[in-house]
């Protein structure tokens, strides 16, 4: 939304063209989403306390995580609030893969948020089953490759291009859906197993 008023201030005067730079606007976007996570981080940690939604720890982890009982979580939706409404004021709402990175983005927080909904308000601690986890992972996931490789307007979107070797772009036809599915899933789950090591 920004970005289309800096963009017709540019009529009256010339300075606002430096908003059209991706750089700007990516810094920006991202001091938008700390001033937000600053702004509404706070009180949702408390409100979070005060409603006693706090991390429960299984009893077959390691003994190193009972002290993080209680705890506040769903971190996550601040997060995509932050992320969400920062694109929004920032991003180019015309290009077709920022829709499709902020709408599998979502998928992926409301998966999350399910499953921390099934541990804090449910009482399960073992939260979303991993095989439904995973079922719909793998939906979002091979719907936004079915996107990209639907709205690819040249073939050069749908090749591997090599790093260092400027001349060498594989094309992948359909096989760009798979690799597109293996890379979405499985880096969020990479993602997601590390960060339950910590």
């Amino acid at each position: 939304m920004l970005y289309y008023l800096t963009q017709r201030l540019t009529d009256v005067e010339s300075a606002f063209r430096v908003f059209g730079y991706l750089t700007l606007r990516a810094i920006l976007a991202a001091l938008t989403a700390l001033i937000i996570s600053l702004i509404v981080g706070p009180w949702m940690i408390r409100a979070l306390s005060t409603n006693q939604i706090g991390q429960r720890v299984r009893d077959d982890g390691p003994k190193t995580h009972l002290p993080k009982a209680g705890t506040p979580t769903m971190g996550g939706a601040l997060i995509l609030v932050a992320m969400c409404a920062s694109t929004l004021l920032w991003a180019d709402l015309t290009n077709r893969f920022v829709w499709i990175v902020l709408l599998t983005t979502i998928a992926f927080g409301l998966i999350g948020f399910w499953d921390d909904y099934l541990k804090l308000v449910v009482g399960n601690s073992r939260g979303l089953i991993a095989r439904y986890k995973y079922f719909w992972q793998s939906v979002a996931g091979l719907a936004c490759a079915i996107a990209l490789y639907v709205t690819a307007k040249s073939p050069a979107e749908l090749a591997l291009h090599v790093p260092f070797f400027k001349s060498v772009a594989v094309p992948l036809g359909l096989g760009y859906i798979v690799i597109t599915y293996f890379v979405i899933v499985g880096m969020s789950n990479a993602v997601n197993l590390t960060d339950g090591l910590d």
